[in-house]
């Protein structure tokens, strides 16, 4: 069985109809159009018969609108808004930096550097209508390649295909503990085997700093044995302040979780130190896959310039 599909009116047609139902005048119409009358006329013939109904009555003295065509002209003028309305939409969103952009943050990340990079992309970029999303590392993940969301800052590497992946700073894991805690009677760096005897505490399952957390343990044959785990990095420090065991804390988070009337005791490793590297990752197949880029590297600028204690990634 073969479907033949109806003829559907186009945007030339209706354009040329409102122009006519608008001055009811063919030459005037014609002109405001900048084509020839007959042009029009044909036009709006055309549209008549798609639409299987007269839409204008025409004499030799004047062009009334039939009561068909009064109701064509009002669903024309909505048409045509509507076509403005998204040639106007694409036309600003092909600009740099203008529209909406979603952005994904892990949880460990975002109370840190989101203070510096918020008022940065509110002022750099006015037009870019950012919403923040945060969410744990597999979650966000499977929202980018998803596309709902734009671009995420997390942890790398992701061992994720289909993702560019852009290094922005690294930043060394500092042992916290209580105060009162024995390893708090010095301050020089310690060795990686000191983890052997300690009761380490994680955060919960599915957050990157966890198992980056494991990694480094079982680098040096220790195993986190505490039985208590934190859903966020403030309650992880609160724990360890409290002397429910230690932990291991990226230093960006340093200023803000000590910076609460927080009694925690912290001290180095020696080099070369555990640590991490965040990066920015979108889709590298996304259409704004090279503003995501130049992205990178004005949150560079920015972290740079507000001194956080991180190594930046150039």
């Amino acid at each position: 069985m073969i479907l033949i599909s109806e003829p559907t009116p186009t945007i030339a047609q209706l354009r040329a109809f409102l122009a006519v139902a608008d001055h009811l005048h063919f030459r005037e119409a014609a002109t405001s159009l900048r084509m020839s009358q007959p042009a029009l006329s044909s036009a709006v013939s055309a549209l008549e018969e798609i639409l299987h109904t007269q839409l204008l009555e025409r004499t030799t003295r004047k062009v009334l609108l039939t009561p068909a065509g009064d109701r064509a002209a009002v669903h024309a003028a909505r048409v045509l808004k509507a076509v403005e309305d998204l040639m106007g939409e694409v036309a600003q969103n092909r600009e740099p930096f203008h529209g909406p952009a979603h952005l994904g943050v892990i949880p460990t990340v975002a109370p840190y550097v989101l203070p510096v990079l918020l008022p940065m992309f509110s002022r750099k970029f006015p037009s870019l209508k950012l919403t923040v999303h945060e969410a744990k590392t597999e979650t966000i993940l499977e929202e980018v390649r998803e596309g709902r969301l734009d671009m995420v800052l997390l942890a790398l590497p992701t061992d994720t295909a289909g993702l560019v992946e852009e290094p922005l700073y690294e930043e060394d894991f500092l042992l916290a503990f209580s105060p009162e805690h024995s390893l708090a009677a010095a301050d020089t760096p310690l060795d990686l085997d000191v983890l052997k005897g300690l009761d380490i505490v994680l955060l919960n399952q599915g957050h990157c700093l966890r198992e980056q957390a494991i990694d480094v343990c079982r680098e040096v044959g220790a195993r986190a044995t505490a039985a208590t785990y934190a859903t966020s990095l403030p309650t992880l420090v609160q724990l360890v302040a409290g002397g429910l065991g230690v932990t291991l804390l990226p230093e960006s988070a340093v200023p803000v979780e000590t910076g609460k009337r927080v009694r925690l005791a912290l001290r180095r490793f020696r080099s070369p130190a555990p640590g991490r590297t965040i990066g920015l990752a979108y889709r590298a197949s996304s259409a704004r896959a090279l503003e995501y880029g130049l992205l990178a590297k004005a949150i560079r600028t920015a972290v740079r310039a507000k001194r956080l204690p991180v190594r930046i990634v150039s």
